[in-house]
């Protein structure tokens, strides 16, 4: 039986940092076979970012455990060539350079499909193949600026704020896995390969749920904006002060009443200021004063979250990293795991988001060190140990066994 669900598949893996190492490692730990090209003689960025230990970035080892890597300069005449191999023998080709790169090396769309015209080619960027902004250079913040997430957190009169986590990256990756998925389904139906076309700034957008139809089909023009610890078309939706930490409270309308009983204040679910979701928002100060009195009034976060809890009003305490860490929920299912690594040690990280019944969670993986697989993989597609001699000597294939 296969170790996983993509066992089988290859996919040639043009991707650096964080969005397009996101798809490829779902991919890796579904067991399909991922070839990371990396050009020499630093690979990925991402090899030297925080934290480093023994010369080797954790934040590398998260997003490329299970992929080999093949250090090529692609730049060069012997370097398309056995990239132009290894199209012809894959499933699928994913890259996140910047618009226009991946054409000027050789390898536009145009030309991979005419090298193998059943792969799905995938190109990952901050706006978009096409359009205005598609030339620019963009990261994740950038096209959470544009995409007016980034306006829409933070305090009502402060100045906007970001997520310290890699969101908008991780999101396009995954957008850009299912994207491929479905490809690869298409193509198992007709045989025909596939040009996929993600961006930051659409990913971004795709996430509005009410605030582009608030802006569109209100008159005059309601336009939506930060609302600090509170939501400003839900009430009660926010965060309250506890004694030692935030505690996150969410009651909409099947809620509500149970909410009522919790605060002991039955009177309030029949109370004409607090009728509907409309009125609670017409209301919310007042609102929100009642239900930050009860928590005051609370021994302790404990007694609050399990008050809530007993009468199904959904709530959480806002964690930090060091309680993700070592949630007993979380450990326990693997979302925070246990990684060794021969470089970094043992190390904790996010475990593998998706579960497969037939397949194992979680797999044993490890990220290769620059080129490790340079022999491996171009014996795999056919060439000699003279020619793997020659690509070294020429500089077109490296290798670094300390990253």
């Amino acid at each position: 039986m296969p170790k996983h669900i993509l066992n089988g598949y290859r996919i040639i893996d043009l991707t650096h940092v964080l969005a397009g190492p996101s798809a490829t490692r779902l991919m890796a730990e579904m067991d399909a076979e991922v070839i990371k090209v990396e050009f020499p003689p630093t690979g990925d960025i991402a090899r030297l970012l925080p934290t480093l230990k023994n010369g080797r970035s954790a934040y590398y080892v998260q997003q490329n455990r299970g992929k080999l890597s093949l250090s090529l300069n692609i730049k060069s005449s012997e370097g398309k060539k056995i990239l132009t191999k290894l199209i012809k023998s894959a499933d699928v080709l994913i890259e996140n350079f910047a618009p226009g790169v991946i054409g000027r090396l050789g390898f536009s769309w145009d030309v991979v499909k005419e090298i193998n015209p059943s792969i799905v080619m995938c190109s990952l960027s901050a706006f978009g193949q096409e359009g205005e902004l598609s030339a620019l250079p963009g990261f994740d913040y950038i096209a959470q600026a544009y995409s007016g997430i980034m306006g829409m957190i933070g305090e009502k009169e402060g100045a906007p704020s970001f997520p310290m986590a890699g969101i908008g990256d991780v999101m396009t990756g995954v957008h850009a896995f299912g994207a491929i998925g479905y490809a690869l389904l298409h193509r198992e139906k007709t045989g025909e390969g596939q040009f996929i076309d993600v961006s930051l700034l659409d990913c971004y957008t795709h996430c509005h749920e009410i605030n582009v139809a608030v802006y569109s089909m209100s008159e005059p023009k309601t336009i939506p904006t930060r609302s600090g610890s509170h939501h400003y078309a839900v009430c009660p939706l926010g965060l309250f002060k506890g004694k030692n930490k935030y505690i996150c409270i969410i009651a909409l309308q099947m809620q509500w009443a149970s909410l009522c009983k919790v605060l002991e204040r039955q009177e309030l679910e029949n109370d004409v200021r607090f009728a509907d979701n409309d009125k609670r928002v017409e209301n919310a100060a007042t609102l929100i004063d009642i239900i930050q009195d009860w928590i005051d009034s609370q021994p302790d976060d404990e007694t609050v979250i399990r008050a809530l809890e007993k009468e199904r009003v959904p709530c959480a305490p806002v964690l930090n990293i060091a309680e993700v860490v070592n949630h007993p929920h979380l450990v326990e299912r693997g979302t925070i795991r246990k990684v060794q690594d021969p470089k970094v040690g043992e190390v904790e990280m996010p475990g593998m988001p998706l579960r497969f019944s037939s397949f194992e969670h979680n797999q044993e993986l490890v990220a290769a060190h620059l080129g490790e697989h340079n022999e491996k993989v171009l014996r795999d597609v056919g060439y000699s140990s003279e020619e793997i001699e020659f690509f070294k000597a020429e500089n077109t294939i490296f290798s670094n066994s300390n990253t």
